[in-house]
């Protein structure tokens, strides 16, 4: 069993960037992930890449600061 496995993880910005290594890293360790961004592209993109590793990953795109 991974670390995370039954965790749920939600990151602001992980469409891109640091946000995107670390959804990565935790969806490595078996968390499921909320994938936040302010663009729809790039979280797909993230959320996409984690399914496809045979992990669990939806999308939440808007602005979490406005």
């Amino acid at each position: 069993m991974r670390k995370l496995e039954g965790k749920v993880a939600l990151i602001t910005g992980s469409g891109r960037g640091i946000g995107r290594a670390l959804a990565l890293k935790l969806a490595a360790d078996g968390a499921s992930l909320v994938i936040s961004d302010i663009d729809d592209a790039p979280a797909e993109a993230t959320a996409k890449e984690i399914r496809d590793g045979g992990g669990k990953a939806v999308t939440c795109v808007g602005n979490v600061a406005a």
